[in-house]
């Protein structure tokens, strides 16, 4: 990775955020637009990313085992990441009520608003492609160790496996299945799946600059006193423990390259309604989304000059 890409990459997705910022202004910001937005990001830009990733990707029997190990490396990583947030609150906070919230919120990352377009300016269509399976295994951890988690009665059910249907995950499916077979896509699918993935990362990055504007000082200063656990396992104990994961096992270089990069996301952007839909802590899930994703814009560029400096891929 050239560090220069990576510090390039970072700055544009700061000023996008900053736009996104100064655009609150301009109108009200409400339970409709923050529907539009979510709608925009996961029913069109993110499908289109996967799709488009898989048709630029030549994959063969060797590029699908490779999907595999990631998808499965994926539900290992955010499991540990969601262990150590557990493990570390119930050591500082033995009583906290809030230990199901602080665990997922820091293993589960923002793989897919910021994870797939990073990797695919970082390390091209086949990083793109890795980050889009890493972050099929993140929707597959959600839906389950993460449902299972928040459920008051922690079981696993229809209505459980049914949300893990989602436009994404279908992506990805016709995806692979037009790989599998073979099947070429017509040349007017391949651009209009790669102009419409080119919206992800803007449209995502003035969401997160929008709803920055609705942290309120009260809120943060409330759970302040806890969220330290989900910034430090998400943003640098969980891509240090899987810097030191893919040293050991050596895995191919650029699947090494896309887990460490997915490691570094900051929390889930959706952590706010997941919690929502199971009566938990949404103020704690959006203030905690909100403050990793600008501690990122610095953690992140740090941990990869500090892998450059140290490790070569």
């Amino acid at each position: 990775m050239e560090f220069s890409v990576v510090f390039q990459s970072i700055l544009i997705i700061t000023i996008m955020i900053f736009i996104g910022v100064v655009l609150s202004k301009t109108f009200p910001f409400n339970e409709d637009t923050r529907k539009l937005f979510i709608s925009l990001i996961v029913n069109v830009a993110m499908p289109c990313i996967i799709l488009s990733s898989i048709f630029k990707v030549e994959i063969n029997k060797d590029t699908f085992k490779l999907m595999v190990l990631v998808f499965c490396l994926s539900i290992v990583i955010n499991s540990i990441g969601i262990a150590l947030g557990w493990s570390i609150t119930k050591v500082f906070y033995k009583d906290s009520n809030k230990k199901r919230e602080l665990a997922i919120l820091s293993g589960l990352g923002n793989t897919g608003f910021i994870g797939i377009p990073l990797c695919a300016t970082l390390i091209g269509p086949e990083g793109a492609l890795f980050a889009a399976i890493f972050d099929a295994g993140v929707d597959f951890v959600i839906w389950t160790v993460g449902a299972l988690i928040l459920q008051k009665n922690s079981r696993f059910d229809l209505k459980t496996l049914k949300s893990m249907i989602n436009v994404p995950t279908i992506a990805i499916v016709l995806g692979l299945g037009t790989a599998y077979f073979n099947i070429k896509p017509p040349i007017l699918m391949i651009e209009l799946t790669s102009q419409l993935a080119a919206l992800a990362t803007p449209i995502a990055m003035i969401y997160i600059g929008v709803l920055i504007m609705t942290l309120k000082a009260s809120k943060v200063r409330e759970s302040g006193s806890q969220i330290w656990v989900p910034l430090s396992v998400k943003l640098i104990i969980l891509p240090l423990t899987v810097l030191l994961l893919i040293h050991v096992y050596a895995f191919n270089p650029v699947i090494n390259q896309t887990i460490l990069v997915q490691s570094m996301m900051p929390t889930l952007t959706l952590a706010s309604i997941l919690f929502s839909k199971y009566s938990a802590d949404e103020g704690m899930g959006a203030i905690t989304t909100i403050l990793s994703t600008i501690i990122s814009l610095s953690t992140i560029p740090l941990m990869l000059y500090v892998v450059n400096m140290f490790f070569v891929f």
